[in-house]
């Protein structure tokens, strides 16, 4: 009986992972001569890119793809242009659909393991294109090398099938040298499959795109030609002396053979020649050669030629061990300050401009970023060369990741299971999803094509120093079988499997998201003997990470502590526009896609257009190399946290900044040779003496690079530090009324400050400005100040703030279950006095409650009026069997008019700052304006806080409004066009925008709820939860 189709499609048949491909190499590019291939310039190989535009067309299903579209007859002039390397959604074709963990399609997994994917909703994609070769070629191997194309393809030339290939980030290569002509035209075909069955184990955190993103080359290699050369380096027992070990094959029985080794300037270091080589290995002993680490990457060249080829390649001198369960690399331990790194761009997807990825990688070094986890997938070609010259651990991840399953597994579970909690729960579901595809035999082949895929081209970068099995696809006998050919291919590496929970495979230990205290007591167990890396943590979605320092403090205090990734380096929204035409940054169902996980894909320290957010900034001084741990006026305390570097690549510039002052300072001199590890005293030639300053004062120190490197120009701010050298003193510790003493203004008992009653107002007279209190509510609605009210709203106690990422599947869950946002004040009673001093006393008492429940926090609020200003002191009595565990903030917020657009303040600054997340930001005197201080998160969310703030003025042209915070470390300000319900009612700046207000929302607050990682990770750390208790709270106005 007749059957359509007539047979299993390649893309759904796990027994086909290719069909034709070139076995897997190193990635390099062949050249004419040895100058040449020293540039390292792709464009004076002898290769071909087959960028550009090609025609292409788009079909709802592979069984609707037009026949014969391959032959060089087929008429492909109204199909519609593509630029390549692309991904089809993002040019108009289909739409982009983001999940973070399920699959987007029916999971068709038989018992046995047999996949299958739907022909329905697998959009397959036409490619075709025109090319010559040039006639110089003749005689040559020529091959057609695809980087990088999603999910899966067949490819075609002049009308014959080439083969087929899966396995969307590693490269595909195919022998073409029988099916082109030299005197015309060729053409070149190719069918993209949207899916395959490899779609299971490309199930990553990201955005489904389709499509040939990477880059295209037709390559010409002699006929008798090096097919690969696989290079390593070890350095003797002392790390002092080294081999070179080069295994090189070739395409034919022997050929005649040079290698020789070239330092940085050219100049031979060694040298072999074979007249009738075979494929072997060769191998070099360099004495004392220049190692390369991270800090020092010096690189030397292996030039391999024969009579009609020459392949260049970087060579590091290093070599990775573990000893007593510590990571080191050439004899020393290595942490790492490290990032996960997606491939986005945000108008064009994975498929990553060169000169925006090498801006990505300057933008990491300059944040003292010294590693990368490629997550989940190996990245472009071009990102190891560049990490290789500029200086980056790297750890580099196999294409490999099945999270889908676990979802599977996890809505499976049934009542007997109700009892098992957070990562308990995990775990469990996580062992029952391993056997779709990771414990099962018939995948073995399929996982393995990815290790191989993976160590075969990125073998001889010395920047990578572990594999990584892949990511989140649970633990079975194909990682072990990964893992064992990866250990007979190339010992000289360690390999990395987070979800090989016990490391009872891999060489070390991975764990995600895990909590200070969790890795600390494996640190301090005696029974733990493999070192421990948090391959993500401090998930830095919207507004965060908070508590970095902790982690990074743990890292450096215990040996075992291998350092960690943050999650992540940017934001993957994709620019597009409303139907109003605005642009903005879209997330999950934003294009009508379901299912999605939404603004899940919004969680990197770079906004999407990669400018870097708070976070960064804050990540930046947590893992600076150079830290201030203590001092005075007349020395600093520092540590080297460099794996390798002394400091005497950099200079210290110091001054003196106080509240309203400075002092100049200048270069503070660095001692040579303090090494790695080692702590040193800095002596300062400072005229100043503390107790001579006239207020609060800090001694500011700022390291900065001597010269220009590769990633920084000469002066670029490495680490910074502050030593308080005069304390803040509270204006309540002074004798007496404060105003009294500051401006002795009060010459006798008699109120300067009449209280007037006068329909149901009470208005309070001073010589510049009045005062009214509504009796029926206790609100001060308005205060003129020179013929002018500048309240536009009275102050309201509030407690509550629009929730940041890190809140909502927190904190943030009780704020609204215990109806924080719906708080009211209730009020009971307003009176009044004159005091003893002769000010004016207005006290209010209010119960500030929400609905529904009967929690409330019971206030009194007392204003005092005086010569010298407005004191405001609220006393609060937290009360009920329903209140919360903790407070988002505790603070007062009114509104004021436009024209007060200007904030001057003492304290953090410039930039936001939080109890948890502030060490970036450095006390002096700031300004800015009420834009300035906001951030513009792409999920609008709490934002733009100042904290450990002494005082702030607000003001316009002609009037200022300043606030002291006399308390502790002082207070936190807020002030923007934006209220907390637009902000928590708002989805997209855009949405946020239309709600923006002329006037201007002021909040000054006592105290905040940290930040913490919550998004992904641990929740606000109690040392900066802002606890429900009794609280006094003050503010001086004037």
């Amino acid at each position: 009986m007749p059957t359509f189709p007539l047979a299993q499609p390649d893309w759904n048949n796990l027994k086909v992972l290719q069909r034709n491909r070139l076995p897997h190499r190193a990635s390099f590019f062949s050249y004419r001569d040895e100058a040449e291939s020293l540039t390292f310039n792709e464009g004076l190989s002898t290769g071909i890119s087959l960028n550009g535009t090609w025609k292409f067309l788009i079909a709802d299903n592979p069984l609707n793809t037009p026949d014969g579209f391959c032959n060089p007859s087929f008429d492909t002039s109204a199909w519609a242009n593509i630029v390549v390397p692309g991904m089809w959604q993002l040019q108009g074709f289909g739409q982009p659909q983001y999940t973070n963990t399920v699959f987007p399609f029916p999971v068709n997994v038989q018992p046995d393991g047999t996949p299958s994917i739907p022909y329905e909703g697998n959009h397959t994609g036409s490619y075709v294109r025109q090319f010559s070769v040039p006639t110089e070629w003749r005689g040559s191997s020529l091959r057609l090398r695809f980087e990088g194309v999603d999910s899966s393809f067949h490819v075609f030339c002049n009308g014959e099938e080439i083969g087929y290939s899966q396995g969307s980030r590693n490269p595909s290569e195919f022998d073409v040298t029988s099916l082109l002509h030299f005197d015309g035209e060729n053409t070149i075909a190719v069918r993209v499959y949207q899916f395959c069955d490899g779609s299971y184990i490309e199930d990553q955190d990201q955005w489904w795109l389709s499509g040939i993103f990477r880059d295209v080359w037709l390559l010409s290699f002699p006929l008798d030609h090096i097919t690969d050369i696989q290079v390593q380096t070890q350095l003797d027992e002392n790390y002092h002396n080294a081999t070179l070990t080069a295994k090189v094959e070739l395409s034919c029985s022997s050929l005649p053979l040079t290698i020789k080794l070239l330092d940085q300037s050219h100049t031979l270091v060694a040298l072999q020649e074979e007249s009738n080589a075979s494929s072997m290995s060769f191998s070099f002993p360099i004495l004392n050669p220049m190692k390369w680490t991270a800090e020092t990457p010096y690189l030397y060249n292996l030039v391999v030629r024969t009579p009609y080829q020459v392949i260049t390649l970087r060579v590091g001198f290093r070599t990775i061990e573990l000893k007593n369960g510590v990571f080191m690399v050439n004899g020393q331990p290595i942490v790492f300050r490290g990032t996960n790194r997606h491939e986005h761009h945000p108008e064009f997807g994975r498929s990553v401009p060169r000169e925006f990825l090498h801006a990505d990688l300057l933008t990491m070094k300059r944040h003292n970023i010294n590693a990368i986890r490629t997550s989940h997938y190996p990245n472009h070609p071009l990102l190891y060369h560049l990490a290789d010259e500029l200086g980056f651990w790297v750890i580099d991840e196999a294409d490999l990741e099945a999270h889908g399953f676990a979802d599977i597994e996890e809505a499976a579970l049934g009542p007997d299971e109700d009892d098992l909690k957070g990562k308990e729960r995990q775990n469990h579901f996580y062992d029952l999803a391993s056997r779709w595809t990771t414990d099962n035999p018939v995948w073995e082949e399929a996982y393995v094509d990815r290790a191989r895929q993976l160590v075969c081209r990125d073998k001889n970068h010395p920047c990578v120093v572990l594999w990584s099995l892949g990511n989140e696809a649970f633990y079975g006998r194909n990682f072990q079988a990964m893992y064992d050919w990866i250990k007979g291919y190339d010992p000289t590496r360690l390999v990395h499997y987070e979800g090989d929970r016990k490391a009872q495979t891999v060489d070390i230990l991975s764990q995600m998201y895990s909590s200070v205290d969790t890795i600390v007591a494996y640190a301090q167990d005696p029974a733990s003997t493999k070192p421990l890396v948090l391959c993500e943590y401090v998930h830095a979605m919207g507004n965060g990470p908070g508590a970095i320092k902790e982690y990074i403090d743990a890292f450096y205090k215990y040996p075992l502590l291998m350092g960690g990734f943050i999650w992540e380096w940017a934001n993957h929204g994709l620019l597009t526009k409303n139907k109003e035409g605005k642009s903005y940054y879209a997330y999950g169902g934003d294009f009508g896609d379901e299912p999605n996980d939404g603004n899940f894909v919004l969680d990197g320290v770079l906004f999407s257009d990669h400018t870097p957010t708070p976070g960064l900034v804050e990540y930046k001084k947590a893992i600076e190399p150079v830290q201030v741990i203590g001092g005075d006026e007349t020395k600093i305390e520092i540590i080297n946290r460099y794996d390798f570097l002394t400091l005497d690549h950099l200079r210290c510039e110091w001054e003196i900044v106080g509240d309203g002052y400075t002092r100049p300072g200048g270069e503070l001199m660095i001692s040579r040779g303090i090494k790695p590890g080692q702590t040193a005293s800095l002596s300062i030639n400072n005229n100043v003496k503390a107790r001579s300053l006239p207020a609060e004062g800090y001694l500011t120190v700022k390291f900065k690079l001597k010269d220009a490197l590769s990633w920084a120009s000469a002066g670029h701010e490495v680490a910074t530090g502050q030593i308080l050298l005069k304390s803040y003193v509270p204006p309540h510790q002074f004798s007496g009324s404060y105003f009294s003493t500051m401006y002795k203004t009060i010459s006798s008992f008699n109120s300067s400050f009449p209280v007037t009653l006068k329909d149901g107002l009470l208005i309070v007279t001073g010589k510049d400005s009045q005062w009214t209190f509504e009796m029926t509510s206790g609100h001060l609605t308005s205060w003129v100040k020179g013929g002018k009210n500048i309240l536009c709203s009275p102050p309201i106690m509030d407690f509550h703030r629009a929730l940041t990422d890190n809140d909502r599947p927190q904190d943030g869950v009780q704020w609204i279950e215990k109806r924080l946002d719906q708080t009211k004040a209730h009020f009971k009673t307003i009176s009044w006095r004159t005091t003893p001093q002769g000010d004016t006393e207005v006290s209010v008492v209010t119960r500030i409650a929400p609905p529904v429940f009967e929690w409330s926090v019971d206030t009194t609020t007392t204003y005092t009026f005086s010569s010298a200003g407005v004191h405001i002191r609220v006393h609060g009595i937290p009360q009920g069997i329903n209140l919360p565990k903790n407070f988002a903030r505790i603070g007062l917020t009114f509104r004021m008019p436009p024209e007060f657009d200007t904030v001057r303040w003492f304290g953090r600054g410039p930039g936001e700052s939080y109890r948890d997340k502030k060490l970036s930001q450095m006390f002096g005197t700031w300004e800015a304006t009420i834009d300035q201080l906001f951030t513009n998160y792409e999920f609008p969310q709490e934002n733009g806080n100042r904290t450990d703030v002494r005082w702030v003025s607000i003001s316009s042209d002609e009037k200022q409004l300043k606030i002291i915070f006399p308390f502790g470390e002082g207070g936190n300000f807020w002030a923007s066009h934006y209220t907390t319900e637009a902000l928590e009612s708002s989805r997209h700046p855009f949405e946020l925008e239309e709600k923006r207000l002329k006037n201007v929302v002021f909040r000054m607050d006592f105290a905040h709820h940290g930040l913490g990682t919550g998004s992904c990770g641990p929740k606000t750390m109690e040392k900066y939860a802002l606890k429900i208790e009794e609280f006094n709270y003050e503010v001086w106005l004037e």
